[in-house]
């Protein structure tokens, strides 16, 4: 009973191990009868991926998610091993921002400059040279105008002034870190002269030589200013060259006591022409003042300058002075006058402070001293007004910083 029982036992055992046996070899075990059918088949599924993926490497800047992009560098797609055959730019709201695929599709950027607090996104499409595609896709937000700042610039690109006008920047922000700002900004002249820049505050910096440009030179404004941190948490936006010309030497020299103004060119006076100043109870400023804007015609009011009646309105209010051109942010123009009498021009000072011309209601007839001045001044040219008895005026009321002398001058650069 005993040997029986061990004997029944050995062939459940046997049984047991040969069913090990088999579902080790359904597994695979066997390398004889089924191993290299099983490894030439996943050689060939790798194969065939292989050859389903493009070799055409894309890279979009800025990165996927990136915040505070730049509007003027961001968005460039470039590719490698493969070149591009269709790239799709669009905003938040779906709108297509046009761009160019370069000529040895290469590369593409965008037409024209993004759009401040703005999200983008971009899809890109490749190919290698074996035509197999490849696809990248990212989005981005551009730097939004609480973290970024621009620089409103005159003269404007492209124009003609005097050889008294400064390049004077606003910014719209206020800088702390003045040195990296003025180290992106840079001021040339054709006419070889020296070029430094002063900042009367945290928002004004304005550049000039130590005397008025060269007539007929050109000067260059360059802005590298795209990324630039002008104080924390702030950068700057603009990558921007201007570029404006320096017409004939023109200096007017008003005489308050004697009543006249000479107007010179290229040091020679041209004409000489009588004025009436500010009165001694409205006092001219005196000093060397810039030509910042010309209107055919325009308003007056006292009320916006300080000059009011004790009802609170203007002394003063006329409704179209003819020929005007701005010397001050204060108010000081010189201007022509209609209504008061031919006698008074060259006799005796009776304005509020500007300086007047004889001139026509309308402004239309060209005969008068005031239509004349203004239809041979320019926006940049100089006006020097002296003994009026007056302080000087200051040198950032206006494009008037010749009223600082170079050394002073130059110790306001941060450079």
């Amino acid at each position: 009973m005993t040997v029986s029982k061990r004997r029944k036992g050995l062939t459940v055992a046997s049984a047991l191990l040969g069913g090990v046996l088999v579902l080790s070899a359904c597994s695979g075990g066997d390398d004889n009868a089924s191993g290299s059918d099983g490894d030439s088949s996943q050689s060939k599924v790798d194969e065939a991926a292989a050859k389903k993926t493009s070799e055409a490497q894309i890279k979009i800047t800025p990165e996927d998610g990136s915040d505070n992009a730049s509007i003027n560098n961001s968005a460039a797609v470039t590719v490698s091993k493969g070149t591009l055959t269709d790239v799709k730019m669009t905003t938040n709201d779906g709108s297509e921002v046009d761009g160019q695929i370069s000529a040895d599709k290469k590369s593409w950027k965008p037409s024209t400059q993004l759009e401040r607090s703005t999200t983008y996104k971009l899809a890109a499409e490749a190919k290698d040279s074996d035509g197999r595609v490849a696809h990248e896709n990212a989005s981005f937000t551009t730097v939004s105008p609480a973290n970024s700042f621009i620089g409103n610039f005159t003269p404007d690109d492209g124009t003609t002034v005097g050889v008294g006008m400064p390049v004077s920047i606003n910014f719209d922000k206020a800088i702390t870190n003045k040195a990296a700002v003025q180290k992106g900004i840079k001021v040339s002249t054709t006419g070889g002269q020296e070029v430094a820049c002063h900042w009367f505050n945290a928002n004004r910096m304005d550049c000039r030589p130590e005397d008025y440009w060269k007539e007929g030179s050109t000067v260059t404004l360059k802005l590298a200013l795209d990324g630039v941190e002008g104080a924390k948490g702030v950068f700057g936006v603009q990558q921007k060259t201007v570029t404006f010309k320096i017409g004939r030497n023109q200096v007017s020299y008003v005489d308050a006591k004697t009543k006249q103004m000479k107007v010179t060119q290229d040091g020679k006076v041209v004409r000489t022409i009588p004025i009436s100043a500010g009165s001694p109870d409205n006092k001219t400023y005196e000093g060397t003042m810039v030509m910042s804007e010309k209107f055919k015609e325009t308003r007056m009011n006292g009320a916006t300058v300080g000059f009011t009646d004790d009802d609170g309105k203007g002394e003063y209010d006329i409704k179209d002075v003819p020929h005007a051109i701005r010397l001050s942010s204060s108010g000081t123009f010189i201007h022509g006058n209609y209504w008061g009498a031919k006698s008074i021009f060259g006799n005796v000072n009776t304005s509020h402070g500007c300086v007047g011309l004889q001139d026509a209601k309308g402004a239309n007839d060209p005969n008068t001293p005031g239509a004349w001045f203004f239809k041979n001044s320019m926006i940049g040219d100089v006006v020097v007004v002296q003994n009026t008895g007056d302080k000087t005026v200051a040198p950032d009321n206006g494009l008037n910083g010749w009223n600082m002398d170079w050394a002073q001058w130059k110790a306001g650069s941060a450079a």
